[in-house]
């Protein structure tokens, strides 16, 4: 994209003059969101409107293979548009890129894509063409040596693009089906019951704390003595820590056992889970 051309979107998108958008893309040194950002400052943009609306649809896609698995999310801000052609196959190309790219979106948004022109040429360019707010959101690579991917798609839109995914690594040198169907019952499970961590005992502190106090404020107003309040609040956080660690949750398809347990059962002595990592549009 020309200096012109991008001078030409930035009007668009602020209904700023000429010399101005000239003036803020140089000083943003042709980065078009803090040219943008520049333009309200200044009070110059008459409403960065489009940039500034919140983009809460879109999709997310899966690339790669067995060895090496990506996920990129891709934001608009209607569900119609997450479904349009243009929007699809921009989509579908850029998560290609981003498996190259080790999910690093700086050095994805300079890649060329097939037109010859780069991942944020091509993006902008069709955000000025169907009129929407289209971002690229939350990225991650797997590539763990000695692991295999195995990935789950909710609600497909087209292909590999769908509005949830889930992406699961299990390290072992198993290359058994026993080991394919795990690993794929694994990648539903993660989807259906959304845990917070690999291990009770890994949850992030301020998640822990936020229910800390979350139930310190239920439990206030109970008229209980405090003893029994603070056998209580302990037995309700060791249950949202088992409800939210992948090892210690109930398995989907089978409630009365344990990820942990179906794990064992499968006998596989070198198996362990690796990484996962869950992603759902508007979340």
């Amino acid at each position: 994209m020309t200096n012109i051309d991008k001078i030409k979107l930035l009007r668009q998108l602020t209904g700023a003059g000429f010399k101005d958008c000239n003036s803020a893309i140089q000083e943003a040194k042709n980065d078009i969101d803090k040219a943008i950002e520049i333009l309200r400052i200044k009070g110059i943009s008459k409403a960065s409107k489009r940039m500034s609306r919140e983009a809460k649809e879109g999709v997310i896609a899966v690339s790669g293979d067995e060895s090496k698995t990506s996920v990129i999310e891709v934001n608009c801000e209607t569900d119609f548009v997450a479904k349009n052609d243009e929007f699809v196959n921009f989509v579908k190309e850029l998560s290609e890129l981003n498996n190259i790219c080790n999910s690093n979106i700086e050095k994805l948004k300079t890649h060329k894509m097939k037109n010859l022109k780069t991942v944020e040429e091509n993006l902008l360019a069709l955000i000025s063409k169907i009129g929407e707010k289209i971002t690229i959101g939350r990225t991650k690579t797997f590539n763990h040596p000695g692991a295999k991917n195995f990935n789950y798609l909710h609600t497909v839109v087209k292909d590999n693009l769908s509005k949830l995914a889930v992406v699961v690594s299990l390290e072992t040198k198993d290359t058994s089906e026993n080991l394919k169907s795990f690993g794929k019952q694994l990648a539903m499970h993660v989807a259906a019951s959304n845990p917070l961590a690999l291990e009770s005992n890994k949850i992030k502190k301020d998640i822990l704390d936020k229910e800390i106090s979350l139930i310190s404020e239920e439990l206030k107003n109970t008229g209980k003595p405090d003893e029994i309040v603070k056998k209580i609040s302990i037995g309700k956080i060791n249950k949202f820590k088992e409800d939210n660690g992948l090892l210690s949750q109930s398995w989907v398809m089978e409630p009365k056992k344990k990820v942990q347990d179906i794990l064992k059962n499968l006998s596989i002595n070198d198996l362990k889970i690796k990484d996962f990592y869950r992603l759902k549009i508007g979340e």
